[in-house]
């Protein structure tokens, strides 16, 4: 027999080794299969953001939303993880970012300070730090906005685990304000009637129905029914970054039918001769253009955080403790007991899914001085009607 010359055995090996190789795979490729899927974009973190940010969050949220995770990925998450792959970032990654980022002061890593005329820098700029650290809640923020966008990476398959999930970070304290009584918020009304308040007919419909800032200011008399006394609640007015967004409310949920109790409907009547009036003064310079309730003198949309500020304004000036704009909604079933508004009625202004629930506030809100509360302002406005 004659021996295989080393061609004929080069030949032998090579024709072996990828059916050696194909027996072995298998083993391997189950293995990565029980981790979960394998990568096969090796991208780094920051890629990955821009993408989540651009393709998914953009076209499907809120443009508040976005506006909210563009600013955590650009101020506290690209700064720091940035560089990191996304297929190799861990939970420790995750955790030590965290901690660090606690301990950092943001007017340093911001800039805040240079930013400022020379004359006006005060801290970061000039050698001392004002330990601006972040709070609780961007913490919080910061590690949600982590976890929603690897959410979309495991959806996507480009890592197996979302590392963020596992993450625990303490919940931001959350500082509970007492809200006004119905004396107080009685005062507040008549104070603001006796002044005659342009935004006297925001106040009450914050207060009476507990509609929210931006549901107010979103409201259109397209959405009013005098004659019946009805208001639909489905348009709301957001500040979105650089743009005021007159849009939908966020979900079908906050779209409802509310009955207008006697002095909102007065209110809303005050308020259309003085819009009326508004508009023939401004001639040319009327802007609106989408009928809301609630504008400027020149008709353009009033901006949330300048309705927030003059709340405050307003309640100091009346001789009340400044609360926060959104803590009257506590206020407003009082209100409705002293209004005398059926029950049945206060329960579709509350929301409340079943009568029991409207009841008990009723049962809780039947002190004298408690009825009394709104003379001072049936008085103001020159009778309840």
């Amino acid at each position: 027999m004659t021996a295989p010359t080393p061609h004929h055995n080069g030949a032998a090996v090579a024709r072996l080794a990828p059916a050696s190789q194909s027996q072995s795979a298998p083993a391997g490729g189950h293995a990565e299969a029980k981790k979960g899927p394998v990568a096969t974009r090796h991208r780094t973190l920051s890629a990955f953001l821009a993408y989540w940010l651009d393709s998914i969050v953009k076209p499907n949220l809120a443009p508040l939303s976005y506006v909210s995770y563009e600013g955590y990925v650009r101020l506290y998450i690209a700064s720091h993880l940035g560089t990191k792959r996304l297929d190799k970032l861990t939970v420790r990654d995750v955790r030590e970012w965290l901690t660090k980022l606690a301990a950092i002061c943001q007017c340093c890593a911001q800039g805040k300070d240079a930013k400022r005329a020379t004359a006006s820098q005060r801290c970061c700029a000039i050698g001392e730090c004002c330990e601006s650290f972040p709070s609780r809640r961007v913490i919080q923020g910061s590690r949600d906005a982590l976890r929603a966008a690897l959410t979309h990476a495991v959806a996507e398959e480009e890592i197996g685990k979302n590392v963020a999930s596992l993450v625990k970070v303490p919940k931001p304290r959350r500082k509970r304000i007492k809200p006004w009584s119905v004396a107080e918020a009685g005062q507040f009304l008549a104070d603001a009637a006796n002044r005659d308040d342009h935004l006297f007919a925001t106040w009450v419909l914050v207060l009476c129905l507990g509609l929210r800032r931006g549901e107010v200011l979103g409201l259109t008399w397209k959405s009013v029914d005098l004659e019946a006394g009805e208001l639909y609640v489905d348009h709301q007015i957001q500040r979105a970054g650089r743009e005021i967004l007159h849009r939908e409310t966020k979900t079908e949920e906050s779209d409802d039918f509310l009955p207008l109790p006697a002095l909102c409907l007065k209110a809303l009547r005050m308020r259309r001769a003085q819009q009326l009036g508004d508009r023939k003064a401004a001639g040319e310079l009327w802007q609106d253009t989408h009928g809301l309730i609630f504008t400027t003198k020149h008709g353009t949309p009033i901006e949330p955080g300048n309705l927030t500020r003059m709340f405050g304004l307003r309640a100091h000036r009346a001789g009340l403790r400044v609360i926060p704009l959104r803590n009257t909604r506590h206020t407003c079933a009082a209100l409705l007991v002293v209004l005398k508004v059926h029950p049945k009625v206060a329960q579709r202004i509350l929301r409340h899914s079943q009568i029991t629930m409207t009841m008990e506030v009723y049962a809780a809100a039947g002190d004298e001085d408690v009825r009394d509360a709104l003379d001072r302002l049936s008085s103001a406005m020159g009778g309840s009607g």
